[in-house]
């Protein structure tokens, strides 16, 4: 089998530090320390790109390379730690000690050790029951009925037979209701997905009519942590659409403690931990309460990835929340400080699965908060060119006017009036050129025509008092939530920075 040239190099990328050690303790219980394998495990796991013509001089020297023997071995290292994975997967996973312990009791069972078997399944429900795996729970109530019937144990089901029904209908009715739960929380998702935007009041409604279903409205029918953890997520999620931020807020708080009150079950899997940290930070943010968002951000730096999955989320979720955070606050050189870590740390991501587009729309705003606009400008144009950037038509109408704002504070005067008709010929074809577009292009134009620097503060002062009308505010009113234009306007009338603008007024909202 051919390995692609990058195939080994990227899952050797993959790897956690743990896994890497791991493999090394793998290979020498098999006797083969000083393999060549091993050796370029090493130097993969040390190079940033993959250079198939260094490898071959480094492993075999000057040594001839016959036929496919380097790509051999690299199918050999990449099988190799496959099996190495999986071996590390059955020591740590729960899925896989969990099937281990039944496939146990079937060999068991096979060669008629019935009580060894039954000392197995025990395990099994110990361990499924702690970790709420109701599937695996239903399949050892069939087991047990299956050895008293082998052995012909009629004491045994005199005594257990109505337990073992009991359990097995009990644990019926949990897996339905966390199946009832389950759907709830994917249909309020999928809902806010499709409208990420635009919800209006039936699709509110539509949504209201699953959270008040008696599932998610009587606290007692969630009787498992699996059905608590979802039936708060889908209410958690409701509130959010809704736009009811101070209840988003609580039932937030509420399920990151329900979380956090079950450690074992993180430590198993993060990802609704990860989602629930995620959407507090975001309810902390909408409410006000910075003190909070610091402390949450610091909770999901905090958190050791159980998976790739989750290294990714953690990452994406950390940085741009910190970003939104020091945007909101005003401290972009605190912000440009991570963006480089933050560049650093997504390189082991595939690009396919990484949201680039949504971090460099975050770096413009940093770099522009710092006053290097060359930056900016370069990053507004960066993302203007990746797909799906600028798929909203509201972005659209942003992207343009940054453009004129960038250009501004750069100096560019003279290619700023061809700008401005090109602006206006572009929002009117694409049918954005609203009361906004309108007012702030001819606002700029003023500025830039204006001959002294009060004329020009004026100009700013009454495109400042423009864009505060109630037809404009309601208008574009995600808009203005992306950019804070009022602050820059701001900026330009008292002669301040942009920076110290905002932290100004993040300093009055506090």
């Amino acid at each position: 089998m051919k390995t692609p040239s990058d195939k080994l190099h990227r899952l050797i990328r993959a790897l956690t530090p743990t896994e890497k050690r791991y493999f090394r303790l793998f290979v020498r219980s098999r006797s083969e320390r000083d393999s060549k394998y091993l050796y370029l495990f090493d130097l993969l796991d040390r190079s940033k790109v993959e250079d198939d013509a260094y490898l071959r001089k480094k492993i075999y020297k000057s040594q001839a390379v016959k036929g496919k023997k380097f790509t051999e071995l690299k199918s050999y290292l990449y099988d190799l730690i496959l099996k190495c994975l999986q071996s590390y997967e059955e020591e740590h996973a729960l899925a896989h000690r969990l099937n281990h312990l039944m496939q146990s009791a079937t060999v068991l069972f096979n060669r008629g050790l019935y009580a060894d078997c039954r000392d197995m399944l025990n395990k099994a429900a110990k361990l499924a029951r702690y970790y709420e795996v109701f599937p695996v729970l239903l399949e050892i109530a069939q087991w047990e009925k299956k050895l008293a019937y082998t052995q012909m144990d009629v004491d045994f089901l005199d005594k257990h037979l109505e337990r073992i029904q009991y359990e097995e209908e009990r644990v019926h009715e949990q897996l339905h209701r966390v199946m009832l739960y389950r759907k709830g929380f994917f249909q309020v998702y999928t809902a806010i997905k499709r409208y990420a935007q635009h919800r209006d009041n039936t699709q509110i409604t539509q949504l209201r009519t699953i959270v008040e279903q008696d599932v998610f409205t009587n606290p007692d029918l969630a009787d498992s942590h699996t059905a608590r953890v979802f039936r708060y997520r889908t209410i958690n999620l409701y509130h959010y659409a809704a736009s009811e931020n101070e209840q988003f807020y609580e039932t937030g708080k509420q399920l990151v403690a329900l979380l956090e009150s079950q450690p074992h079950f993180l430590r198993e899997d993060l990802s609704d931990y990860i989602a629930a940290l995620s959407n507090l930070i975001l309810s902390c943010g909408l409410t006000g309460r910075i003190e909070e968002v610091r402390a949450s951000l610091a909770k999901m730096r905090g958190l050791k990835a159980k998976s790739m999955d989750d290294r990714q989320k953690i990452h994406r979720q950390y940085y741009s929340n910190f970003f939104a955070l020091c945007t909101y606050t005003g401290e972009f050189e605190e912000a440009y400080k991570e963006m480089e870590l933050c560049r650093k740390e997504a390189a082991i991501f595939e690009l396919t699965d990484y949201e680039t587009s949504s971090f460099v729309y975050q770096y413009c705003f940093i770099t522009f908060g710092c006053g290097n606009y060359d930056a900016a400008l370069g990053y507004l144009n960066q993302w203007l060119s990746m797909s799906r950037s600028v798929e909203r038509q509201d972005l659209q109408s942003l992207a343009r006017i940054l453009s004129l704002i960038l250009h501004f504070e750069m100096g560019n005067h003279l290619l700023l009036e061809s700008l401005l008709r090109s602006t206006a010929r572009f929002l009117q074809t694409h049918n954005r050129y609203h009361s906004l577009e309108q007012r702030f292009v001819q606002g700029i134009g003023e500025a830039i025509r204006a001959q002294e620097a009060q004329e020009r503060k004026s100009a700013f002062l009454r495109l400042k008092t423009d864009l505060t009308a109630p037809e404009v505010v309601g208008a574009a009113q995600t808009l203005l939530q992306t950019f804070d234009l009022d602050a820059w306007l701001e900026s330009k009338v008292s002669n301040r920075s942009f920076a110290a603008c905002i932290k100004i007024k993040a300093a009055n909202s506090a």
